[in-house]
């Protein structure tokens, strides 16, 4: 299972990526499989600790293994049984274009590289992205490039994904699914 979901920021979309990862993992039916969390967040500046720190905390009983992969994704090895979580598309961009460690250069095909071995390899693959596209207004080269890298991995992992979910005030909405909505585990009603 591929599964996109965006949002804007505070959209609520980090939180369920993880329900929906813990979900799909199915740890107790699956003892073959871990759930992984792929954090891409380089540690830049005060609002970035406290973003870390508020991310670690959401999911700190959840059973993730962490995995810091701020750049090189095609270097990651799942086993099949494996559920991924990557958090989030737009970092991972930002540091393969801007960090020493990125490749500054074709960052969508080596992005689009590594989400494609991931989802023909791992059991689920959780993407999580930002809606940047909306904000207009006037940008310089450097940011125009950017936002077209992102909407070329988004768009295309869209494709390539099972279910499109866009989190708008805590609420998902499903803009692709591969079949029946999945339900509240708490009250067994669709989560839309």
């Amino acid at each position: 299972m591929v599964l996109l979901i965006v949002g804007g920021s505070g959209s609520g979309k980090s939180a369920y990526a993880e329900r929906r990862a813990v979900e799909l993992a199915g740890l107790s039916q699956n003892p073959e499989g871990g759930l992984f969390y792929l954090a891409t967040m380089e540690v830049r500046d005060q609002e970035s600790r406290r973003r870390i720190e508020r991310h670690r905390n959401m999911r700190k009983d959840k059973h993730f293994f962490t995995i810091e992969c701020q750049t090189h994704l095609e270097e990651v090895s799942p086993k099949p049984g494996d559920t991924f979580l990557l958090e989030c598309i737009s970092n991972l961009t930002a540091n393969e274009m801007y960090s020493q460690s990125g490749r500054g250069r074709d960052v969508a095909q080596v992005i689009l590289t590594g989400v494609q071995k991931l989802a023909k390899e791992a059991k689920n693959l959780i993407i999580v992205g930002n809606n940047v596209f909306e904000d207009g207004g006037a940008y310089d080269e450097s940011t125009k490039r950017y936002i077209a890298e992102m909407a070329k991995i988004q768009n295309e992992t869209a494709k390539l994904a099972d279910e499109v979910v866009e989190v708008v005030c805590g609420i998902p909405l499903f803009v692709k699914t591969a079949g029946a909505c999945p339900k509240n585990p708490k009250k067994g009603l669709p989560l839309q």
